[in-house]
C-alpha cells in the first residue's frame, strides 16, 4: 500500500474520540499528549495502544512559501516505508499545511490492550475523565498509519485554535511596537 492509499485509509478510519480542552499556544511551544488506539493486526481482537507526546513549536500563521514543516519521531521509514520528507512533499502538495515549522513526536510506550477496540475507545475516554485530564487526546484509527493519525489530530487542534492564535499574535505585535 503507498502513502496516498494510506492516508485515504486514515482520512476514513481516523476518529478523534476526545481533543484536548486547550487550544495550542500562540508565543511558544505546545505538548500535546495523546493515546492513540489501533485493531491490532498481530493479535486479531486485542488493541494496540500508543502513548506520547507531540510538541508543536510555536506556531507561525503566516509562513515563507519555501518553509515546510519538520516532523521528527514520527516513524514513517519503520511503518510506512516513506521517510518524513516524502510524507511531507505529500501532504503539502494536497494542500494540507501545519502553522508551525517543528512537529517532534515522542511515543512513551506502546502496549497491547486486551479486548477490541471499542472496548478499548471506552475504557480509555473513562480513564482521562476520572483522572479529569483535559490536556491529552484520544485518537482511534488503523495501526499501519497511526502516525497519519496522530497528524490529522494535531492539524485539528491547529485549525480549532488558528482565530485564537492569531488574535494573541496581533496583539503581541500592538504590544511591541505601540500600535493600538
Amino acid at each position: 500500500m503507498d502513502i496516498e492509499e494510506k492516508w485515504e485509509r486514515a482520512l476514513r478510519e481516523t476518529k478523534i474520540v476526545r481533543a484536548r480542552l486547550r487550544n495550542l499556544l500562540s508565543l511558544e511551544a505546545t505538548e500535546l499528549p495523546y493515546i492513540s488506539l489501533a485493531s491490532s493486526v498481530v493479535n486479531l481482537g486485542d488493541t494496540v495502544v500508543r502513548r506520547g507526546k507531540v510538541v508543536a513549536h510555536r506556531p507561525l500563521i503566516i509562513l515563507p512559501h519555501y518553509y515546510y514543516p519538520q516532523f521528527e519521531g514520527f516513524e514513517f521509514e519503520e511503518t510506512m516505508e516513506a521517510n518524513s520528507d516524502a510524507v511531507r512533499r505529500f501532504l503539502v502538495a494536497r494542500g494540507v499545511s501545519f502553522p508551525s515549522l517543528k512537529y517532534r513526536n515522542e511515543t512513551h510506550t506502546v502496549d497491547i490492550y486486551e479486548g477490541e477496540l471499542k472496548n478499548a475507545v471506552g475504557y480509555y475516554t473513562d480513564q482521562l475523565e476520572r483522572r479529569e485530564d483535559v490536556h491529552s487526546g484520544l485518537i482511534a484509527g488503523p495501526e499501519d498509519t497511526w502516525q497519519l493519525s496522530v497528524l490529522m489530530y494535531v492539524a485539528a487542534l491547529a485549525i480549532r485554535s488558528a482565530p485564537q492564535n492569531l488574535q494573541q499574535l496581533l496583539e503581541e505585535f500592538r504590544r511591541r511596537y505601540g500600535q493600538n
